[in-house]
């Protein structure tokens, strides 16, 4: 029979976990990382 109650957890507890904030940095270090690579393989 299913459970008629509902369970409600926030998100953090829903993960099992944090995470970290290297996201914010990483992804727009790669990203003008590619921009300079590309301009540079333009322009050889």
């Amino acid at each position: 029979m299913a459970d008629d109650k509902e369970t409600h957890i926030d998100g953090e507890r829903a993960r099992a976990g944090a995470t970290p904030h290297m996201t914010r940095v990483i992804l727009p270090v790669s990203l003008v990382l590619v921009i300079i690579v590309f301009v540079i393989l333009t322009y050889l």
